[in-house]
């Protein structure tokens, strides 16, 4: 069968097109003899998603952004189209999760597969979109309370401040300068002492072991004494002791009373007026011994001389 030149030049023409459309879809991405599916979702701002950006599910590249564009209802919205390469089936309730893939790495769009027994998502579909929180977001949320905070004390700061500066006039500095001056000369003094104290300690070194040798002598012999009286029958020398006081007591009860010599001593006037004028007249023949010696001789003598009364010169 021989082929006209017509049919030739239609089929180079049918394979022209056909090389031409199949060259345009994978220089954009997109393979038409693959089974790749195309999915929608909106955003109200992807800021650092740029066409080309890879589609994943659970971190695997299954897919790239193939147009960002406007949504054309006036909402400023934005809509994302997606290329998935992958045969993998989801829900129609899945949602498309903008992330960030780095601190400079841009950001990326991760299908969250949602398995709730759902249809799954046709060719087309618009997808739930979602803001996944970055790293930056993160440090915003982190770093606005903060900044609150700091610029609550940073005006408690100046409030403080200004006090300070009311309270602290003139007069106050120049009284603080005085009471700074003062500390500076207590220091020094406090210094001097302390050297003179070392210098002391250095030269009495010797007494002040001597001193503590004899501190513990002194210590060791208490520690002797002590476990001397411990070992000692208090017990029984106590109960002497109260017996002792016990009959000191019958005693002075005794004499209080008047019963026994010593009592009636202290008690009968009578003994005592006895006792007085006995003295006397002991003292008077003592005196009289004294004065007339040889009147008591013939008392030695056996010839009785008769007693004769004194004159009051001898009596004087």
């Amino acid at each position: 069968m021989k082929i006209s030149k017509e049919a030739k030049t239609g089929i180079l023409v049918l394979l022209g097109i056909i090389l031409f459309i199949f060259g345009f879809n994978y220089l954009k991405g997109q393979n038409i003899l693959d089974s790749s599916r195309v999915f929608y979702t909106n955003y109200d701002n992807v800021e650092g998603l740029v066409p080309s950006t890879p589609v994943t599910i659970n971190g695997l590249s299954v897919g790239k952004v193939l147009d960002i564009g406007f949504v054309g209802d006036g909402s400023a919205k934005l809509k994302i189209k997606l290329l998935v390469d992958s045969d993998f089936e989801f829900s129609k309730n899945s949602k498309a999760e903008l992330y960030e893939t780095g601190l400079i790495g841009g950001k990326a769009i991760a299908i969250i597969p949602a398995f709730d027994g759902a249809e799954n998502a046709k060719e087309g579909a618009v997808l739930q979109g979602a803001v996944k929180a970055g790293l930056t977001d993160l440090v915003n949320q982190r770093l606005t309370p903060l900044q609150e905070k700091i610029e609550i004390m940073m005006v408690g700061a100046d409030s403080l401040l200004n006090n300070l500066n009311e309270v602290f006039d003139d007069k106050t500095k120049a009284n603080l300068r005085t009471s700074i001056s003062g500390l500076n000369d207590v220091i020094q003094n406090f210094k001097k002492t302390s050297n003179a104290l070392n210098s002391l300690m250095v030269k009495n070194e010797e007494k002040l072991n001597s001193t503590l040798s004899n501190v513990d002598n002194i210590s060791s012999n208490l520690s002797k004494t002590t476990e001397q009286l411990a070992n000692a029958d208090l017990e029984n020398t106590v109960k002497t002791l109260e017996a002792t006081i016990q009959n000191f007591k019958g005693i002075s009860s005794k004499i209080n009373n008047g019963d026994g010599s010593i009592g009636k001593l202290l008690h009968d006037d009578a003994l005592y007026n006895n006792l007085e004028a006995a003295s006397r007249e002991m003292e008077a023949l003592i005196r009289d011994i004294k004065l007339h010696p040889a009147r008591y001789r013939r008392i030695l003598s056996k010839k009785e001389i008769p007693y004769k009364e004194p004159t009051e010169a001898q009596k004087n």
